[in-house]
């Protein structure tokens, strides 16, 4: 079987609301990945950031294999020693805590949202203020959420209580807030949006006024968190502390699991019967999830992480003063935004063609998050071949 073969087979029984690359990857390790003719791939991009320990860890092979010859699923009306253990991970990690635990990132917002519409039901508080230009997930309520038309066109009606400030803007968030508003959600890096880094300034303030006006402050490290940009989780770089946190991507190294984070300085709002998920931290993703956190620490990868952010920086100053098409640099830890005053997309094809992967966003920037443990001899790879699709294109 070829890729064509299974082109055929996507075409007469897959769905077709994604348009895949021409390709079928079949196998991955670390930072490469093989298709099914046998060609070798250097993924700069694993899984939308989900494979942060690269493809196939050897720890989290182990913990899945481990705990699928054991207990793979249990329902949640029965105690789950690596839920329970997890989530006092994430706890002990972040700040005091309790966690509730789903499948994925959109999961996790859809959770965020409902403890703040009931967090605030008895004032009759429902609005949720959110950001432009920001991606929170693909189901309804996320979708409306983000603050980008063109993932909320053709599903109208759309959820009501959700307003858009600017990002990075605090005169804008304040002129939103009313006597409805419960919470402000934002990524403390928004990924989708073209890799934009809210400012320590911003972060505090927000903070701040979330404090002043009683409203709760959600920071959606679906992207960010599990070591991303260098500390566990991104907010760690603010000197604050969010209300509540939605992680998912990284946390489970390949496998699905989304968690809710909230804080313990609030209420128990979420009480039995008002929230659940049928597969929302079952025994496999959350073994695979505790091995995540150890290797992140047993391989010290927050440290490395800050140390090839270092090093990536000075290659894309390079690149920066030799190519004028490269409008902007934006880079936090592992996640690096090149905006072009250009479409990006050509940069992306000449790249696969090279046998690199990366992604564009936004149209014009390209977009690259490659695993926690890149090496140096990789990132030289990737930085060639971006070097040789610059000097084609521009």
């Amino acid at each position: 079987m070829n890729t064509q073969d299974v082109k055929e087979l996507y075409k007469n029984y897959v769905l077709g609301n994604y348009a895949p690359e021409n390709m079928c990857i079949v196998k991955g390790k670390g930072s490469r990945v093989w298709d099914i003719e046998g060609n070798e791939y250097l993924d700069f991009f694993p899984g939308w950031a989900v494979c942060g320990l690269g493809h196939c860890h050897p720890a989290v092979v182990s913990a899945l294999r481990y705990q699928a010859g054991r207990l793979i699923h249990l329902p949640n009306n029965y105690h789950n020693l690596t839920q329970a253990m997890l989530a006092k991970e994430i706890s002990e990690n972040s700040f005091p805590a309790k966690v509730f635990f789903c499948n994925s990132g959109a999961e996790a917002i859809e959770a965020a949202i409902k403890f703040a519409r009931r967090y605030g039901s008895e004032k009759k508080k429902f609005e949720i203020i959110t950001t432009m230009n920001s991606f929170h997930g693909r189901t309804l309520a996320a979708a409306t959420a983000t603050g980008q038309p063109k993932y909320q066109k053709g599903f109208e009606p759309l959820p009501a209580g959700f307003k858009y400030a600017k990002f990075n803007d605090l005169d804008s968030l304040k002129a939103l807030i009313s006597d409805q508003t419960i919470a402000i959600l934002f990524e403390p890096v928004q990924g989708e949006g073209g890799i934009n880094i809210a400012s320590k300034e911003y972060m505090q303030k927000v903070r701040k006024l979330c404090d002043e006006k009683g409203l709760l402050l959600i920071l959606d490290e679906v992207q960010t968190g599990m070591g991303r940009t260098g500390k566990m989780f991104a907010y760690q770089h603010y000197g604050i502390e969010p209300d509540l946190m939605t992680l998912a991507k990284s946390l489970g190294g390949g496998v699905p699991i989304g968690a809710l984070v909230v804080n313990n300085k609030i209420e128990n709002v979420l009480v039995p019967g008002t929230h659940a998920s049928t597969f929302g931290g079952n025994p496999l993703v959350t073994r695979a999830a505790l091995s995540v956190f150890k290797t992140i620490k047993k391989q010290k990868l927050l440290k490395h992480v800050e140390e090839m952010s270092a090093y990536i920086a000075e290659k894309l100053k390079g690149l920066k003063e030799q190519y004028a098409v490269i409008k902007e640099i934006r880079i936090c830890g592992l996640m690096v935004g090149i905006e072009l005053t250009c479409e990006g997309r050509p940069y992306v094809e000449r790249c696969i063609a090279k046998r690199l992967l990366i992604n564009c966003t936004q149209g014009s920037v390209l977009r690259i998050i490659p695993a926690m443990v890149v090496t140096k001899k990789e990132i030289d790879k990737a930085f060639a071949i971006l070097s040789e699709v610059f000097k084609e294109l521009s």
